[in-house]
């Protein structure tokens, strides 16, 4: 199967990455908040729902853009790890960030770009480097950093972490999938027709599983948290599959491992100015270098190339 292949419009394409690392920065801060009222199911169902029901329009409007040369059976196979994929990503996070601060989230969310370069070295049949080797193991001491108080526990007992621990796990593998599959997918269908299929996806795959009267029972506050997770569900995925056509999986992965940080520095905030419905975050100094050399060595990972590494992109 031809690969697809960039536009080569890079400033664009950093923009892009750059807009969603923001919105993904401060959505585990919103939905840790709209979880004290409402479930994982029915929270994940309203943010496809109205995903879907807001990109519709536009996508509609667009009209059809002609396939590039794909067997039906690979562009439906493709469609479906992609819906599968961003749709147990959705609800396997929020089911692991109900066990879990905002901040614990976010950094082993960051398996994603490690699992999404794995399976790049299968699908597109890169090469690690040495340093990217370097990097993966800063990666793996930046996570021993930052859970150090809780990695006797994780081996000893099955508790609420080691819960939270696993979904999140699942969460960064399913992306993975998600995105390989996206990666090829831009080859037949433009970004905004298969991010509408996926969202559709889940509002059918999530129906019998959600409770949408609960809405009513959310405080105003709530109510528009939930509003601003369901539109940044559809900008930052937006950013993101545009940004794949313009840049090099690898360097949007990079640009995306400083969300860590930045929920850190959107947690700090808003315990200082929403305190009711913002937890402060209890870091020691060890947690916060680990936060760090998990982001250096996911970067290092994700952006280190050199004569060795075969490119597919």
């Amino acid at each position: 199967m031809e690969r697809h292949r960039i536009s080569g419009r890079r400033s664009l394409g950093l923009l892009l990455a750059l807009g969603t690392t923001l919105l993904w920065g401060v959505l585990p801060l919103a939905l840790k908040a709209v979880l004290e009222g409402m479930d994982p199911f029915t929270i994940t169902w309203f943010r496809l729902t109205a995903s879907a029901a807001l990109l519709a329009p536009f996508v509609l409007r667009a009209g059809r853009k002609a396939p590039a040369d794909m067997g039906r059976g690979s562009l439906l196979a493709l469609l479906a790890v992609s819906a599968l994929g961003l749709c147990g990503n959705y609800i396997f996070y929020l089911l692991g960030l109900d066990h879990l601060t905002p901040a614990a989230a976010q950094v082993l969310i960051q398996m994603s770009p490690i699992f999404l370069m794995f399976g790049s070295m299968i699908v597109f049949r890169e090469r690690f480097t040495a340093f990217q080797w370097a990097g993966f193991a800063v990666f793996l001491a930046g996570l021993g950093l930052f859970f150090h108080e809780r990695l006797l526990e994780i081996f000893d007992r099955w508790d609420d972490f080691s819960t939270g621990l696993a979904f999140m796990l699942l969460a960064a593998l399913v992306w993975a999938s998600y995105s390989l599959a996206q990666k090829q997918l831009l080859r037949a269908m433009p970004s905004g027709r298969i991010m509408l299929v996926i969202y559709a996806s889940g509002f059918l795959l999530f129906l019998p599983f959600a409770r949408p009267e609960t809405v009513l029972a959310l405080d105003p506050v709530r109510i528009a948290l939930l509003a601003f997770c369901a539109l940044n569900t559809l900008a930052a995925y937006g950013f993101y599959a545009e940004s794949l056509n313009h840049w090099e999986a690898s360097r949007v992965s990079a640009v995306l491992t400083i969300v860590p940080v930045l929920t850190l520095c959107f947690s700090a905030l808003g315990a200082l100015w929403f305190p009711a419905f913002v937890r402060a975050e209890s870091l020691d100094a060890l947690m916060v270098l680990g936060a760090f050399l998990v982001v250096g060595g996911s970067m290092l990972v994700a952006l280190w190339k050199g004569p060795a590494k075969k490119q597919a992109e």
